[in-house]
C-alpha cells in the first residue's frame, strides 16, 4: 500500500494511492486524520483503510490533489552519514566503525515537489539521494532481528546539506536542518510491496544531468542494523523517519563543485517507490520572521 498526505480543495487528508488515484482515508469515521496517527493505530487502522480500497469509494484522480510531505511533523528525523563504501572512498575519510548518525530538525520536512530554498548564507547547496524509512510502532531495545517489524514503510529522502555550514558544526545537524532541506515522499509504500529494501536502485538528477547511482546494497549499516542502535539508547515513536545515507556522486566531491543553484530541479528516484521532484529557489524575503 502506498500511503500518502494530500490536499484536495483545501482540505488536507491521508489515504492510499491505487494507480492514477487516491483513496481518502478520512471518509471512514473511525480512522486517524494525520498520518502519525493513522501509523499508531496498525494493522486495524491498514484493514480498515483497504476495505475503503475494496469498495471503490472515495477516490479522487491523482493528477487533482497536492502531494504533501507523508510525515508532517514527525518527532525524530534522523539521518545517518557515512553509509556507503563508495561515498566514503571519494570523502577520503576512513569507514566507520559505529554508525554516525544526526539529527535533522523537523522544521526542514518538505513535500515531494516543494521548492528547495538556496539560502541567503551560502552557495554550496549539495543533495543526497537515500532511502528513508518511517517507524510505525513505539520501541524499544529492539534486536537486529525483530527490527523489520517496527518499519511501517520505505520512502524517498533528499538530505539537502548546506556544506560550509555542516562542517562549521561538529554535529552537522546546521547544515542538515536549513528550512525545506528535508523533502520526503512522494508516499510511505509498505514493507509488503518492497521485496528487499537493501537491493533498491537509487538515482539522482540535477535538471538532465544524472548525478548519482545507487544501490541500497552497498550499505554499511543496513535499516535493521539502525533501528537496534537507535532504539539501544532511546524510544522510537511512530512517525519517526530515519534516512539511510548517500552514495557516490554527491556535488561536493566534483571538478568543479556540483552545487545546486537556483532554477535547477533535483529528481530522485527509487526504484519500488517512485520519484520525488524539487525545484531549487531564492529564499525568499518573506522567510524573515521577528
Amino acid at each position: 500500500m502506498k500511503l500518502a498526505t494530500f490536499t484536495h480543495n483545501n482540505q488536507t487528508s491521508i489515504g492510499a494511492v491505487i494507480e492514477d488515484e487516491i483513496v481518502d482515508a478520512t471518509l471512514a469515521d473511525d480512522l486517524p486524520k494525520d498520518m502519525i496517527s493513522f501509523l499508531a493505530a496498525g494493522q486495524p487502522a491498514l484493514e480498515k483503510l483497504q476495505t475503503l480500497i475494496d469498495i471503490g469509494v472515495g477516490r479522487i484522480p491523482l493528477e487533482d490533489v497536492h502531494l504533501e510531505a507523508p510525515i508532517q511533523n514527525p518527532q525524530k528525523f534522523l539521518a545517518i552519514g557515512l553509509n556507503y563504501g563508495k561515498h566514503i572512498a571519494e570523502t577520503g575519510l576512513e569507514k566507520p566503525e559505529f554508525p554516525t548518525f544526526f539529527n535533522k530538525q523537523s522544521s526542514c520536512v518538505n513535500g515531494p515537489f516543494g521548492p528547495i530554498h538556496l539560502p541567503r548564507v551560502s552557495e554550496k547547496l549539495d543533495y543526497e539521494g537515500e532511502l528513508a524509512f518511517v517507524i510505525g510502532k513505539k520501541c524499544r531495545h529492539v534486536p537486529k532481528e525483530k527490527a523489520h517489524e517496527v518499519i511501517a514503510g520505505f520512502m524517498i529522502c533528499n538530505d539537502v546539506s548546506v556544506r560550509d555550514w555542516q562542517f562549521w558544526a561538529q554535529t552537522m545537524t546546521l547544515g542538515k536542518s536549513f528550512d525545506t532541506h528535508g523533502p520526503i515522499g512522494p508516499w510511505i509504500v509498505t514493507p509488503d510491496e518492497i521485496e528487499d529494501p537493501h537491493n533498491l536502485n537509487i538515482n539522482v538528477w540535477v535538471d538532465d544531468e544524472q548525478r548519482q547511482a545507487i544501490n541500497t546494497n552497498e550499505m554499511i549499516f543496513d535499516c535493521y542494523d539502525m533501528i537496534k542502535t537507535l532504539s539501544t539508547a532511546f524510544t522510537l515513536m511512530p512517525g519517526d523517519i530515519i534516512s539511510t545515507g548517500t552514495g557516490a556522486g554527491v556535488g561536493v566531491k566534483m571538478k568543479p563543485r556540483g552545487y545546486m543553484k537556483a532554477g535547477q530541479v533535483c529528481r530522485i528516484e527509487i526504484e519500488g517507490i517512485g520519484a520525488i521532484e524539487n525545484p531549487v529557489i531564492d529564499e525568499p524575503e518573506d522567510t524573515v520572521l521577528y
